[in-house]
C-alpha cells in the first residue's frame, strides 16, 4: 500500500509533462504558470495561513532561502518545461526529466560536499550520451545543434535538480507544507510580471482543464502523495520512483498524444535512465584513500 504513494505522484508528473504539450496554443506559458500557482495557494490558504501566521517568527529568518527554493521549484522548473513543450515531443521531455537525479546527485558533490563515487562517473558519462543520441535524432555525428526546447528542458530540469539540493541543505524549523506554500507566494509573485504582459490571460473552456490539472493534482496532490511516501517507505526509496517518469511519460504520450517512439527515443533514453541508476547505487568511492604505511 507504502508504494502506492509514490507511484501516484509519479503518474500524476508524468500526466503534467502531457498538459504542458496540450497548453501549446491553447494558453501561454506564462499565464498557465501563473494560474497554476495562484490557484493551488488559494486551496492551500485555509489550510496553512493560520499554521504560518503563528509560526512567523520561525519562518522570517529562512525567508531568502524560502525565495530562491520558489524561485527555482515553482516559477523557474515549471515556465521553463511550458515553453520547451512549443518545440519538443512529450517523450523528449520525459527523457530530459528523466536525469534530474543525476543531475541532483552531480550538484550534491559540490553544493553538499558528498563524496563522488564510480557510479557517479560512469552513470554521468553514458546519461550524457544517450542524451546527445536523444537530442541528435540517433546521428550524433551528423546533427550537433542543440534546440531551444532542448535548452529549456535541459534548464528546467537544472532548475529542479538545485531544488532537491538547496532543500537538503537548507533544514528550517518550519513544516513540509508551510515551506511549500510560502514558496508558492514567492513563485507566484516571481511569474506575476511575465502574466501581466501576456497579451491573454482569458480562461475559457478550451483551457480551464489544464489549468485545473496543472493547479490541483500536479502542485497538491502529487506533493501531497510523495510526501507521504517519504513517511513511510523513506526518502531513498521513494525516490527511486522517479525513474518510472520517462516511462509512464512515453506511454502516456503514445496513447493519448499519438506520439511516435522512435529507436533514438529508447536508445537515448535507456541509456540516461541506466546511467542514472548507476549513479544511484554504484557506491564504490572514485577516489580510494591512501592506506597508512607503517614505520
Amino acid at each position: 500500500m507504502a508504494y502506492l504513494y509514490p507511484f501516484i505522484a509519479v503518474f500524476i508528473w508524468a500526466g503534467n509533462a502531457a498538459i504542458n504539450k496540450l497548453s501549446v496554443g491553447v494558453i501561454d506559458p506564462a499565464v498557465i504558470s501563473f494560474y497554476r500557482w495562484l490557484l493551488a495557494l488559494i486551496l492551500l490558504t485555509p489550510f496553512l495561513l493560520k499554521g504560518i501566521t503563528k509560526n512567523l517568527q520561525q519562518i522570517y529568518p529562512h525567508v531568502f532561502k524560502l525565495m530562491v527554493l520558489g524561485l527555482l521549484g515553482m516559477a523557474s522548473y515549471q515556465c521553463l518545461a511550458y515553453y520547451a513543450a512549443a518545440t519538443i515531443s512529450v517523450l523528449t521531455m520525459g527523457i530530459i526529466m528523466s536525469i534530474i537525479p543525476l543531475l541532483t546527485i552531480i550538484l550534491s558533490l559540490f553544493i553538499l560536499k558528498v563524496i563522488p563515487t564510480q557510479g557517479v562517473l560512469i552513470g554521468s558519462i553514458l546519461s550524457f550520451m544517450g542524451l546527445i543520441w536523444l537530442i541528435s535524432g540517433g546521428h550524433p555525428l551528423l546533427k550537433l545543434g542543440i534546440g531551444k526546447g532542448e535548452i529549456m528542458m535541459l534548464l528546467a530540469a537544472l532548475s529542479y535538480a538545485l531544488y532537491g539540493v538547496l532543500t537538503k541543505k537548507w533544514t528550517m524549523p518550519i513544516t513540509n507544507w508551510q515551506s511549500v506554500y510560502v514558496q508558492i507566494i514567492f513563485g507566484t509573485l516571481a511569474l506575476l510580471p511575465g502574466f501581466l504582459l501576456s497579451d491573454n490571460i482569458t480562461i475559457n473552456s478550451d483551457n480551464v482543464w489544464l489549468v485545473l490539472y496543472a493547479g490541483i493534482p500536479a502542485s497538491i496532490i502529487a506533493p501531497f502523495v510523495w510526501i507521504m511516501g517519504i513517511k513511510k517507505l523513506g526518502a531513498n526509496k521513494t525516490a527511486l520512483f522517479l525513474n518510472l517518469t520517462p516511462f509512464i511519460t512515453a506511454i502516456i504520450s503514445i496513447i493519448f498524444l499519438h506520439e511516435t517512439l522512435y529507436s533514438y527515443h529508447i536508445i537515448g533514453g535507456g541509456m540516461s535512465i541506466i546511467g542514472v541508476i548507476l549513479a544511484q547505487n554504484l557506491k564504490s568511492p572514485l577516489f580510494k584513500k591512501a592506506s597508512n604505511e607503517s614505520d
